[in-house]
């Protein structure tokens, strides 16, 4: 779980960044994974028993879904990371008090091209 830093010292990876690397490693495939599929895929001397601990958390959070097969599991994501992303901005947008000015910020930063596609997806005409 220890990286290198900048000075030679040993860094970890916070819980959210290990969770984010899991998920993309699950979705990076169609196969459900199991805790040492994820850890060879991830590497950087990562423990089994850390990956074993990320997915049960991802599991409690209802982000990951275990196969059992025997007495080994395997994980595969429950939702797609354009579902987990959409979901995000929602519970976002509702925890603010003001969600249409949140929208008018969101679309202000938006690029060109992100905002041609949102004209698409809302049936408005494109320029």
């Amino acid at each position: 779980m220890a990286r290198t830093g900048p000075h030679g010292r040993a860094e970890r990876r916070s819980a959210g960044e290990l969770e984010s690397e899991v998920l993309a490693t699950l979705w990076a495939t169609d196969e459900a994974l199991t805790p040492a599929d994820i850890q060879g895929e991830i590497g950087g001397n990562l423990a089994y028993n850390t990956v074993h601990t990320i997915l049960k958390r991802l599991y409690d959070k209802g982000l990951v879904l275990r196969d059992v097969d025997g007495r080994r599991g395997a994980y595969r994501p429950a939702k797609n990371a354009a579902e987990l992303t959409a979901e995000a901005m929602h519970e976002a947008l509702d925890r603010g008090p003001d969600p249409i000015a949140a929208l008018q910020q969101f679309v202000t930063g938006l690029s060109p091209h992100e905002e041609e596609a949102l004209r698409v997806l809302l049936g408005g005409s494109g320029m």
